[in-house]
Parts: structure tokens; sequence; C-alpha cells
């Protein structure tokens, strides 16, 4: 930096502190009349404890999620809106393919009533439902815990098996391969179907494409916002049925369509193998 560079970058210190100055005087001067507006704070990924989050590239992470300390998500996987993963006082590894959904909590323990250091694993092509609560357990691949359940500490969810939704699974229980537990507190209710089996794997896979999209959507700039608005507002007043009758086709914009992995009757066909 040149000299007329630093004497500018002085002046402007200077005029953006007297800015600073003048508005707490100005707050003052109101007293509990001044409406004060607040930047937030929040941070997606943070650090603590010299322990730094490590994500692979492809991850869907939402930005008002939060994925603090030591942990390790893979390849393919998402953590979605509100959901935190506090990996402050141990550690949390989460494989590739797997989906943490909306509001749901992943936390660990340095001690519990029975003396043990748990952390959280979380295998892969695994789904937690919205609002789960998951505290040092250990979930292995493609198992599914549903909407709302908890999780305590020492759990074990083996392969393909099935925790119901708003379950409270006790502490250092053990939900064997391939059946269903519900309740509070938890308790066998019966084996999987193939079917069932099946769904836990097509749901990692439905929520591996839809991340792909809602990270498109958060990648966008405001100017490509502004843009599909004006495209929707112009072409939200078209009616196909009447079109067709006039003989008119309307090309819709690309950047209106869904892609097709996306889509129900076509997610096998755009499935990404992971």
């Amino acid at each position: 930096m040149g000299t007329l560079g630093r004497a500018i970058y002085t002046v402007g210190k200077w005029i953006r502190g007297t800015g600073q100055a003048m508005d707490r005087l100005g707050s003052t001067m109101q007293g509990g009349l001044r409406a004060e507006e607040q930047v937030s704070r929040h941070r997606t990924i943070m650090s603590i404890f010299g322990k730094e989050p490590i994500i692979n590239k492809d991850v869907f992470v939402a930005p008002s999620a939060a994925v603090i300390g030591d942990v390790e998500i893979g390849h393919g996987s998402s953590i979605w809106y509100g959901s935190v993963l506090r990996g402050d006082v141990n550690s949390i590894r989460i494989g590739s393919g797997s989906n943490i959904q909306d509001n749901s909590l992943v936390h660990v323990a340095k001690t519990n009533i029975s003396g043990k250091v748990l952390p959280t694993i979380i295998g892969s092509n695994v789904t937690v439902g919205h609002g789960a609560i998951l505290h040092a357990c250990t979930i292995e691949d493609e198992a599914f815990v549903g909407m709302g359940a908890t999780l305590l500490d020492g759990v074990v969810v083996e392969k393909h098996s099935m925790v119901g939704a708003g379950s409270l699974v006790k502490q250092n229980t053990r939900i064997p391969s391939g059946e269903v537990w519900v309740g509070n507190p938890a308790k066998f209710l019966r084996k999987l179907t193939e079917e069932e089996i099946a769904f836990i794997s097509q749901s990692a896979t439905n929520y591996f494409n839809l991340a792909q999209v809602h990270a498109a959507e958060n990648d966008k700039s405001f100017d490509e916002i502004e843009l599909e608005k004006k495209l929707r507002k112009k072409f939200a007043h078209k009616d196909e049925e009447y079109d067709s009758m006039l003989g008119v086709v309307r090309e819709i914009p690309p950047q209106l369509i869904l892609p097709d992995n996306i889509l129900p009757d076509k997610a096998k066909a755009g499935a990404v193998a992971h």
C-alpha cells in the first residue's frame, strides 16, 4: 500500500469511527426508546477447543444448521435446517449418504452416570428424522430413526433396524438388526419387512438428491434469485389448458425446472451411487 493508499485508509477509518461514535451518542440520548439492529453472529461451521469440523466437499449443510468442533461428515451426507451437531467434549462421526433432518440435535458425552466417555457415531445411508435427539450413541449403516425420537447414551441401533417416531430409547439399549422398536421406553414391536428395509435405502437416496437441489438454491446470487422471481411472476398467469386450446406451446425457462432425480417416479433413474 503506497502513501496515497495509506492516507485514504486512515481517512476512511476516521470517518467510520466518527459514524460509530455518533451512533452510540444518538442511542444514548434516545434511551429506552431507541431501536437497535443486531448482526447475526450465527456460524454454520465453527471450531472449538482447537478442533475444526472436517466436511466432505459435496456435503450439504443448511445455512441455519450448526456444525461445531470435532465432527467429520462423509461424502453425500446432508445436515438440514436448524440442526445442531455439537462435537465439543467428544467426537461426532457421520458416514456417507446419511441425512440429519431439520431441527435434530446430535451431541456427545465426556462423562455420564456409568462413567463412560462416548462419541456419537452415525454410519452410512442413515436417515435421522426431523427433531430427533441423538446423544452419545451409535447408529449403524442403513438404519432409520423416526421423527422426534430420543436416543440416550450408549444406545446402539444396528443395521437395517428402525426406531419409531417419538420413541425414547434408554441408555445402553441395543436394537438388533431387522427390528422395529417404539414407545417410551422403546420396546421391540416387530420385525422389519423387506419393503421397509428397501425404504430405508431409498430414503437415503431421496435425501441425497434433494440435498443437491437445496445446495444449488442456497448458492444462488442475489441477481439469480431476482431473475427467478421475475420469471415466476411472468409464467404464473399462464394456463396450460387454455394454451393447448389455442395451440400455443410455451417453453418453461430452465431456471424453473426441477431436476428429474428429485421426482418420485424418476428417483431410481437419477439415483447416484454412494
